[in-house]
This record gives C-alpha cells, structure tokens and sequence, in this order.
C-alpha cells in the first residue's frame, strides 16, 4: 500500500518529555515530504499553540483541539463547537466541586478560575502561557474543548454529563472535554474528505488515549514505544521511543522511508 498522508500526534509523538522535537524527527518529516508525502498535524492542542513547531517541521495544515477544528494551508474546513447548553452543565456542575475549567477557543483559551493549582500545573507543563482569566468567556465565543482540572478519583461527579461530552485525561489533574462522540478521527476524515481520499490512504502516530480512534481510522496506526499501554490495541504497529528514532522507525515500516528501522508489530 502506498499512503498518501500522514498525521501525527505532538507530545509524545513528535516531542518529547522536554517538549523539544528530536533532530531525527524533523529529518525524517523532511524526507518524508521529499517523498510527496503530506504531514499534517492532528492534536489535542489548540492551533495558537503549535505554530513554532509546525513552522520548525514545515507542516501547513492541522487537526486541532482533539479534531474539533481543522485547517488546511491556512484554510479552515471544519468546526466542531461546543453547544451553549452543554457548556452551562458542565459549568454549573465543575463550580458545585470547586473544579477550574479553561474554555479553549479559535483564537485564545480563557479560564474560570484565578491561580487555581490544578490548571497552573497542568496547563504549564505543556510549556505555554497560563490562560486569560474570564469566565464568561464561553459565553461570548465558540468553545471547541474544554480542560475540565479533578483527579481521576472524582471524575465519577460527572456521570450525569456522559451524554453530552466525552472525556479524556490526558494530566493526573486534567481532562479533556470534548463534545460527545468527538475525537481526533472526525478531524480527520473532514481533511480526507477535501483532499478526497480514505483513510486506507492515511497513515497516524500517537501515544495518548486520546489517539484511540484515529488510530483505529487510519489505513496504518502506529503507536510510539513510549504509549500508553491502553492505546496499543489500536495501533497495527508499535514504534520505538519518541527519543529513539520512533517517528523514522514507524515511517520505515509503514513503507515510506527506506532504511533499516526497529519496532515491534502487534497485529
């Protein structure tokens, strides 16, 4: 099978643990594109926070905010908003245990809570800026995702939420709300749909819970060495270390580049 597209994570995909891309990672994108293979980037970020590193590898277009809004060469094709109603649920009920929320918007990501310890931790360790604070921010904008800050001990206070969003932790203090049923895989096949192809076309990398489904979408899901375990089972090949030569190693196997690589199929 020769694949035409190729999407790839961000942390613990195409950075590391220091947030920092290895040298061989952008070499191997670099090839890659020699090749006349597209990259594209497919995140759980939002598109403001991943300009320098899409600049660095020379990637133009995005699957952001966990598929809910995408961008092709500068384009945007597909929007997944939050509905209001939904939001106001999930507020009412984060405010009732004193749980922070960041509203993640097209252009900025505000906050309902000011130096709330749970979101200065896990907002911070992405290595960016702390979010604006302004509560009636998703009030005001489309909301496409939503980082709800409990422990994994209390997510069960939002049971009576599960018909409205999908949640995912992606932090010890931190998940990721997303509208129900949405993930990385609806991004994607709206990008696929434009270029008009399949995702037997596709091939994705990843390494958190959140690369579940887009995995499984793809014509060839490969996993990093360094994945959470849950995500294994979706992944038709596993790679080696983000630090190790894994984006090179997965690109081998996937029959795109040519060299000798290291990783381990499972399925």
């Amino acid at each position: 099978m020769s694949y035409k597209i190729v999407f790839f994570d961000i942390d613990g995909t195409l950075v590391n643990e220091q947030k920092e891309i290895p040298e061989d990672t952008v070499l191997a994108i670099r090839e890659l594109k020699e090749q006349g293979v597209e990259p594209v980037i497919a995140t759980g970020r939002a598109p403001y926070f991943i300009k320098p590193l899409a600049e660095k590898l020379g990637i133009e277009s995005f699957v952001t905010l966990n598929g809910g809004y995408v961008v092709y060469k500068g384009q945007s094709l597909y929007r997944r908003e939050i509905g209001k109603r939904e939001l106001g649920r999930l507020v009412e009920l984060a405010a009732a245990h004193d749980h922070g929320l960041v509203f993640e918007g097209e252009t900025a990501f505000c906050s309902d809570r000011e130096n709330h310890p749970f979101i200065e931790e896990a907002v911070l360790s992405l290595k960016v800026d702390l979010p604006s604070f302004n509560p009636a921010f998703w009030q005001t904008d489309d909301i496409f995702q939503v980082f709800l800050h409990c422990e994994s001990h209390e997510e069960h206070l939002y049971e009576a939420l599960k018909d409205d969003f999908t949640l995912i932790r992606w932090h010890r203090a931190a998940m990721d709300v997303l509208p129900a049923g949405g993930s990385k895989a609806q991004g994607v096949a709206a990008l696929l749909e434009k270029l008009g192809l399949t995702a037997a076309d596709a091939v994705a990398f990843g390494d958190g819970l959140n690369d579940k489904e887009m995995l499984e979408y793809v014509g060839f899901g490969v996993a990093m060495g360094n994945s959470h375990p849950e995500l294994l089972p979706y992944a038709n090949f596993v790679t080696s270390h983000v630090d190790d030569r894994g984006i090179r190693n997965g690109l081998i196997e996937a029959g795109l580049l040519h060299s000798e690589g290291v990783a381990v199929p499972i399925k």
